[in-house]
């Protein structure tokens, strides 16, 4: 399984800069090697019409096309500007061995030839009669065989018009050998005789058939490293994807079949034993058991299922037999939604990243012009032929920017990897540059704040009324309705005792129920409710009974009324508890320099008591909104200056999720919200979401971080090459160990708590 996102299938979507519906495409392109390279396949790409995004440690091209432009057309102009394209298949292996395994072969063959060249050029006491000519030999293999990862795509892009950094790699290597070979014809008695040396150090020649093997093996093996350490980064994906079960016992006219998971159809029942791993999505049928769901969420306390609960593939059934109906197979699963979250994320491009490409485009013909300065300077005023080639070869050498096209994608890699290990699927890399931006944090009440459970927590009967009679009542009456607060009064109801038959029940939206109760054997006709549902059926409502609602509002508790033939019998108060993680989670969005604000449906005294029960500052309580008011709550924070982060999980909250400028869906709510966010916790605690906006922001931290030191070197390092003061072969050393500082720098990410 690879980490492609989508293919030309992909479902269609609208892009913001493309007037006409579009589609995502990924490629998986060959070829590319620095910055450079990716930024002339992207404006290649931008010329048919499409938006690319090209990812270098991935080698793929995320593309939101116009329909009308075919798949052929994209391989096609990727294979103009002189790089390999093909359709990214969902389900290829990965061969992640095939490059490492080339560059651990070039590194060991140019080992050989350049140990002898090396000791050779360096000491006198190695040199022999007409030593020179043994050394361009020996220098000959790493200079083409050894070095073609970087003469041929120099090539390539020449044959373009085009310059990138291995253009820089290949003039150094080239000049290095051809400047000394011309060296050895034009004065053939340089090296006829052993010992040249008046010290006993050998470097009395202007020979740099040493300087062309080393700068050839230190950047071999710079790459080599960045290589192991880009798969390295993107192993929690690979591991992810991989989580899957593999087959499924499924039953089939009463007997027990082993099948592929992929051949699994929604509809199908299939057993999980003990020590399995569930297959796909689906709800239980019967059987209960504990499923570790740490592989996903991250969560280590394993979640209690039974008959009607929702279970999610690659989950670890730990104890009892499931019979478990599967509802979403293959690429709808939560797992491939994963995948594509985390990938869709690594290909895509934060703006930092685009200013490094652009910075990257123009830098080496820059170098290149500057080289040939530094030569020209040198040949000018000293007249020194040999100290004019040094200098401008190691500024070609030096500054070859490799580590600018590191910088970003490979923090990006890291940290949206370690991300899904911690269950926080991170959508895109702009998401990254929102996280700094953000100031005001705007909660859902419900199922982000609080269980969304609500849980009968008192009942208080009036008159004649015993508090039992109420609960049975009330508990007939809301029987029929699926409302939560219905659904809760129920429970608690049939827990003391079997109901009554209810006739003629009828619901009003937003104020309660009524219904016919048959009670001691006579009808009874019962209303249950609001203040306002009661008074509209004719119920007279007291001021002491409202100033008492009132009063029990201000304590969290959400307050109904039962009335039987018209007059009141009792109060029945439910609570809907703050998460255990809330108060914790909010002090932590507090000193990351973030203001909760709570959002609600709910009556204004309930939210205030959750938000005091929470640390939310009562000014920042905003109750009775329905879904349209969330949205222009979240327009009003925008409008006044605030960068805005929406944390829900309903559909109702979908709209205001994709207004923000971060949306983050909480992995227990819809799939519309999941879809709207740029940002899903997999778990249903609150306290990943300061651990999300840390992670966010130390990545981008890192890339920033990467790109100053790729930029402070280059800035530095040029003016002391063309001062003469590096020759090429420190220099190449110098080069290589920018790019894998950069690297391995990223990593550090991998390692985030």
């Amino acid at each position: 399984m690879t980490s492609t996102p989508d293919t030309s299938a992909s479902a269609p979507e609208v892009s913001n800069t493309l007037s006409q519906p579009t589609r995502i495409v990924t490629l998986d392109v060959g070829g590319m090697t620095c910055a450079s390279c990716v930024g002339r396949v992207e404006r290649k790409l931008k010329k048919l019409g499409v938006d690319p995004s090209v990812n270098l440690p991935l080698e793929t091209a995320r593309v939101i096309a116009p329909a009308n432009i075919s798949d052929e057309q994209l391989i096609e102009t990727v294979e103009k500007a002189g790089y390999s394209a093909r359709l990214k298949e969902i389900d290829a292996p990965i061969n992640e061995q095939e490059a490492g395994t080339s560059l651990t072969l070039r590194i060991v063959v140019a080992l050989i030839f350049a140990v002898p060249v090396f000791f050779i050029s360096m000491f006198s006491s190695f040199q022999f009669p007409h030593w020179g000519w043994v050394v361009a030999a020996l220098t000959l293999p790493v200079a083409t065989w050894a070095a073609l990862p970087f003469h041929r795509p120099a090539w390539t892009n020449l044959k373009h018009g085009s310059f990138t950094m291995d253009t820089l790699i290949s003039l150094g290597v080239i000049a290095s050998f051809v400047f000394s070979l011309w060296q050895l014809l034009v004065d053939p008695s340089m090296t006829a005789h052993a010992g040249v040396s008046h010290g006993g150090h050998g470097m009395d020649h202007q020979l740099y058939f040493d300087a062309a093997t080393m700068i050839t093996i230190f950047l071999l093996v710079g790459r080599q490293i960045e290589h192991s350490t880009q798969r390295r980064s993107s192993r929690a994906l690979r591991n992810l994807l991989d989580l899957g079960a593999k087959s499924a016992t499924v039953l089939r006219q009463g007997q027990a079949v082993q099948i592929p998971v992929k051949d699994l159809l929604p509809g199908d029942e299939f057993l999980v034993r003990p020590g399995e791993k569930v297959a796909v999505d689906g709800q239980v049928i019967s059987g209960r058991s504990a499923l570790d769901t740490s592989l996903l969420t991250g969560e280590s306390v394993p979640v209690e299922v039974g008959p009607g609960d929702a279970v999610v593939g690659a989950t670890v059934n730990t104890s009892g037999a499931l019979t478990v109906q599967a509802t979403r197979v293959g690429a709808d699963t939560v797992l491939a939604q994963m995948g594509r979250a985390v990938s869709e994320a690594q290909a895509t491009k934060a703006p930092i990243a685009r200013l490094a490409d652009r910075i990257s485009a123009v830098f080496v013909p820059i170098v290149m012009g500057i080289s040939l300065v530094v030569l020209a300077g040198w040949l000018l005023i000293t007249g020194d032929v040999n100290a004019a080639f040094t200098a401008a070869v190691s500024v070609l050498v030096i500054a070859c920017p490799c580590a600018l096209g590191l910088a970003t994608p490979t923090a990006l890699l890291a940290g949206t990897s370690r991300g899904s290990q911690l269950g926080i699927l991170i959508r895109s890399a702009q998401v990254l540059e929102s996280t700094q931006t953000v100031d005001t944090v705007v909660l859902d009440k419900t199922g982000t704040v609080t269980t969304g459970e609500l849980t009968l927590d008192r009942v208080l009967p009036l008159g004649d009324w015993a508090e039992y009679q109420v609960l049975q009542l009330a508990g007939a009456a809301e029987a029929p309705s699926e409302h939560p607060l219905a659904r809760a009064i129920t429970g608690a109801a049939r827990a003391h005792g079997s109901l009554a038959s209810v006739d003629d029940f009828e619901s009003v939206a937003g104020g309660g129920v009524r219904a016919t109760v048959t009670y001691h054997g006579q009808p009874v006709r019962t209303v249950v409710g609001q203040v306002s549902h009661l008074v509209n059926e004719g119920v007279e409502v007291s001021d002491a009974i409202s100033q008492q609602v009132h009063s029990l509002q201000e304590e969290g508790l959400t307050t109904v009324l039962l009335a039987v033939e018209g007059h009141l019998a009792g109060l029945l108060c439910l609570q809907d508890s703050p998460k255990d993680d809330a108060v914790p989670a909010l002090a932590e969005l507090k000193k990351l320099g973030l203001t909760p604000v709570l959002l609600t449906g709910d009556a204004a005294p309930v939210a205030r008591a959750v938000a005091a029960r929470v640390g939310i500052d009562p000014e920042h309580v905003f109750a009775g909104v329905s879904p349209a008011d969330k949205l222009d709550k979240v327009t009003q924070l925008q409008a006044g200056g605030h960068g805005v982060a929406m944390v829900g999980d309903g559909v109702n909250d979908a709209a205001a999720l994709a207004k923000a400028d971060l949306g983050v869906a909480m992995g227990s709510g819809t799939d519309v919200a999941m879809e709207a966010a740029d940002m899903t916790i997999m778990r249903s605690d609150l306290a990943s979401l300061p651990t999300a906006i840390r992670l966010s922001r130390a990545t981008l931290n890192l890339i920033k971080s990467n790109l100053f030191w790729a930029f402070a070197y280059n800035t530095v390092a040029i003016p002391v090459a063309a001062a003469g003061l590096l020759n090429p072969m420190i220099a190449a050393a110098a080069m290589a160990f920018s790019s894998v500082f950069v690297v391995l720098n990223s990593t550090r990410l991998l390692r985030f708590r």
